[in-house]
C-alpha cells in the first residue's frame, strides 16, 4: 500500500499551472450567473465525428430527438456503438501499451501523488450544486462531498465500499488550488442517522437560505463479519434517499447540522430490478436537476439495471443496432448463446411529486445498455447551449470488467448527447467514450484489485469521474501503476460540441490540473470571507 506522509500535504502544482487555474476560476466567477444551463464547455479543435473503420460494423443511427420526459422510450446503448471502442483502437501498439486516442486519454497521473487526508480515503466526490449544476460558494467557501472510509480501521482499501460514509470537505473560495489542502470537516451525517447501515453517492444541492438537501443511496448489509471482509454472499438492501439539514459557515469554516432523512425510492421490480431478482443489482447515484424545458418540475437520475429476473432477459435485434446489411454484424443468436443477456444496465429517470422533494415517482429508463454493459453509474445530466439552442448531455461512468461477453472497454466516463432529458441518444464520438485511463484494449480486461504486469499500469489510475461546469473533469486515484489511491486525482478538462470531445492538454501542466480541484461559479450567502 503507498505509504503517504503524516502531516497533512499540501496538494502540490506546479506554478505556472497554478496561475492558469486561477485565471480560469476568476473568469468563471466574474462570467457565469445562476443559469438554465451549465457553463458551457469549449469546443474541440476538430467538431466531427470518427470515421468508420474498415472490418467493424457501422454506429447505430441516432436522431438525438427529444421525446416527452413521461413517454416509454428508451434510448439504447447498443452493441453497434459500443463495438467503435474498439474500431477506433489501436491494434498495432506494443503491449501493455495505450491503444485508445489521445482525444480520449487521461494524461498519466504521477506515481508520487498526495494524500488528501491521512484518517480517511477519499472516491466519488461531487460539489454543493443549485439545481441547474451551478457550483456554489457559500459565504466564501468551497464544499466538497465524498465517499469515505477509515484508513486505520483495520480493512483494506478495496473493503471501502462496504464501510462508506459521507463525508465533506471545505476551503477558501480564493485559496491557491495548487498550495491550499482540503479541510476534512468529517461525516456529514452523525453516526447512526442515515437510513441503513453504509452510505453511498449521490449528490447534494444548496435550497433555500441556509438548507442543503443530501441525495444519497442508503446501503445496507445485514451481516458484520461479512461487511468487514468485503461483501459476499448476503445480497445489501438499497434505497435513494435524502436528508434535509443546515449548513452554516462562519470565519473557522463550514459546518452542518438538522438532518431529517426520507426515503425516496426503491427499485419496483418492473422497470428497475431488485435484490430478489439479481443479488447483485444497481439501484444508486440520485442526481436531481431542473429541465428548462419543464420549467417548475425536478428530475432525477440514478443508476439501475433492467427489470426482471437476472439471466432470464433475452438480446433484442434492438440491442444490437446494427444497420440492415452490415457485413459485420452479430446475429441475434449468437449474442444471446455467448451470455451478454446478463448485462442490463440503465439509467433510470424519477420525477419529483411535492416540491419538498419527499415524494418521487418512477418514469422508464432514459438509457439501456442491455447486452453491453451491467453498470452505468453515476449518471449526471449536462445541460449545454450550442448554436442557441440547449444540447442534453447524459454523462455515467463504467468499468471495463461489467462489459458483455464480445464487448471491450476501458474504465471511464461515457457520454450521451440528445435534444431533451428523454431523447434519442447519440454516443459521444460515435462509441459513447469521453474520457478513460490509458489503456491496452487489444488485452482482456482486468480489475483494479488484480491487475496484471503486462497491462498499462495505469489503466485504473482514475475513476467515478465527474464532470464539472466548463468541462472540468474530476475522478480519484484507484491503482496508479500498483500504487493503491483514496485520494482525488488532478483535474483534466474535456471540450467537446455536436457529441464530439476531446482532451484538451494545454489545460494545466500538459493536461493535468490541480489535485482535486472543483471550483466554484456562483456566490451564494453574502460576502463571508471574499476580501
Amino acid at each position: 500500500m503507498h505509504k503517504h506522509p503524516q502531516s497533512h500535504p499540501m496538494l502540490l502544482w506546479r506554478p505556472a499551472a497554478a496561475a492558469l487555474a486561477v485565471a480560469i476560476a476568476a473568469s468563471a466567477f466574474l462570467a457565469v450567473p445562476s443559469a438554465q444551463a451549465n457553463e458551457p464547455a469549449d469546443p474541440p479543435a476538430v467538431e466531427q465525428m470518427p470515421a468508420p473503420t474498415q472490418g467493424f460494423p457501422l454506429p447505430t443511427e441516432h436522431t438525438q430527438q427529444a421525446h416527452d420526459p413521461a413517454s416509454d422510450f428508451t434510448s439504447k446503448w447498443t452493441r453497434a456503438d459500443a463495438k467503435q471502442i474498439m474500431a477506433q483502437s489501436d491494434s498495432t501498439v506494443a503491449p501493455g501499451q495505450n491503444s485508445m486516442s489521445p482525444d480520449v486519454t487521461m494524461p498519466e497521473i504521477p506515481e508520487d501523488f498526495p494524500a488528501m487526508n491521512d484518517d480517511v480515503w477519499v472516491w466519488d466526490t461531487w460539489s454543493l450544486t443549485d439545481e441547474n449544476a451551478n457550483q456554489i460558494s457559500y459565504k466564501g467557501w468551497d464544499v466538497v462531498f465524498s465517499l469515505v472510509a477509515d484508513r486505520n480501521a483495520g480493512y483494506g482499501f478495496d473493503q471501502r465500499h462496504w464501510n462508506a460514509r459521507i463525508g465533506y470537505f471545505f476551503r477558501k473560495t480564493n485559496a491557491d488550488p495548487a498550495k491550499d489542502k482540503w479541510n476534512y470537516g468529517g461525516h456529514v451525517f452523525a453516526d447512526g442517522a442515515s437510513i441503513g447501515n453504509t452510505e453511498w453517492s449521490g449528490s447534494t444541492r444548496l435550497m433555500q437560505g441556509n438548507q442543503v438537501n443530501v441525495f444519497y443511496t442508503a446501503t445496507t448489509f445485514h451481516d458484520v463479519a461479512e461487511r468487514n471482509a468485503g461483501g459476499g454472499g448476503i445480497a445489501p438492501d438499497a434505497a435513494i434517499a435524502k436528508a434535509l439539514g443546515k449548513i452554516h459557515a462562519d470565519k473557522n469554516g463550514v459546518t452542518f447540522d438538522g438532518f431529517q432523512h426520507t426515503k425516496l425510492l426503491e427499485p419496483d421490480g418492473e422497470m428497475y430490478q431488485t435484490k430478489e431478482q439479481n443479488p447483485g443489482f444497481a439501484f444508486r447515484d440520485p442526481y436531481t436537476f431542473a429541465d428548462p424545458a419543464h420549467p417548475g418540475k425536478t428530475f432525477m437520475v440514478f443508476e439501475g439495471n433492467t427489470g426482471g429476473t437476472r439471466g432470464e432477459y433475452e438480446c433484442k435485434p434492438e440491442d444490437l443496432g446494427y444497420r440492415p446489411g452490415d457485413a459485420n454484424a452479430e446475429s441475434v443468436d449468437e449474442v444471446n448463446s455467448s451470455g451478454a443477456y446478463y448485462q442490463t444496465a440503465n439509467v433510470g429517470l424519477a420525477v419529483a411529486d411535492n416540491k419538498d422533494l419527499t415524494k418521487w415517482s418512477f418514469l422508464p429508463p432514459i438509457l439501456s445498455a442491455n447486452c453491453v454493459n451491467d453498470q452505468t453509474e453515476r449518471p449526471q445530466i449536462f445541460i449545454q447551449n450550442e448554436g442557441g439552442k440547449n444540447k442534453y448531455y447524459l454523462f455515467t461512468i463504467s468499468h471495463q470488467f461489467t462489459y458483455a461477453a464480445g464487448m471491450r472497454g476501458p474504465d471511464g466516463v461515457y457520454g450521451f448527447v440528445g435534444d431533451g432529458v428523454r431523447s434519442d441518444y447519440q454516443p459521444m464520438n460515435n462509441s459513447g467514450l469521453a474520457l478513460a485511463s490509458p489503456t491496452d484494449l487489444n488485452l482482456p480486461s482486468e480489475s483494479p484489485e488484480a491487475p496484471t504486469p503486462n497491462q498499462n499500469g495505469r489503466q485504473f489510475q482514475a475513476y467515478s469521474h465527474y464532470v464539472q461546469p466548463g468541462g472540468l473533469v474530476q475522478s480519484f486515484i484507484d491503482n496508479v501503476n500498483g500504487v493503491r489511491g483514496g485520494s482525488l486525482s488532478p483535474t483534466v478538462k474535456i471540450n467537446f460540441r455536436n457529441g464530439v470531445s476531446a482532451v484538451d492538454r494545454s489545460f494545466g501542466q500538459n493536461g493535468l490540473g490541480p489535485f482535486g480541484y472543483l471550483p466554484t461559479n456562483v456566490r451564494v450567502g453574502g460576502e463571508g470571507l471574499y476580501k
